[in-house]
């Protein structure tokens, strides 16, 4: 029986390549999403009056802070546009995060039926 699951765990069938793909689906949309907001926060939030992004490195900041959904003590965003800005990018994580469980889910369903 182990030597049966280890051979199905070095065993490369069509739901790996499936969820592969989901994978880097997700990651190279969620790099898209990076650079846009990144940039979109640059250059809204930037030098803002009580805001804490004062160039493009702390725009990348905040916005990796808020795709890994872990947010930052940083005192932003103050502009209107940089707080839909913020929503879209906490909307885009959650999202991602959903959607990369329920990938995993079905590579581990499908798995069982065979």
């Amino acid at each position: 029986m182990i030597r049966e699951e280890l051979a199905r765990l070095f065993t490369l069938e069509e739901r790996h390549r499936r969820l592969f793909a989901r994978l880097l689906l997700a990651f190279g949309l969620s790099v898209v999403v990076f650079v846009i907001g990144t940039v979109l926060v640059w250059v809204f939030e930037s030098g803002q009056k009580g805001g804490d992004i004062h160039g493009f490195g702390d725009a990348a900041f905040f916005c990796s802070v808020q795709l890994l959904t872990v947010s930052s003590s940083m005192t932003n965003p103050v502009t209107s546009a940089g707080k839909i800005i913020d929503v879209a990018l906490e909307a885009w994580s959650i999202f991602v995060v959903t959607a990369v469980a329920g990938s995993f889910a079905t590579f581990f369903s499908s798995g069982d039926k065979s």
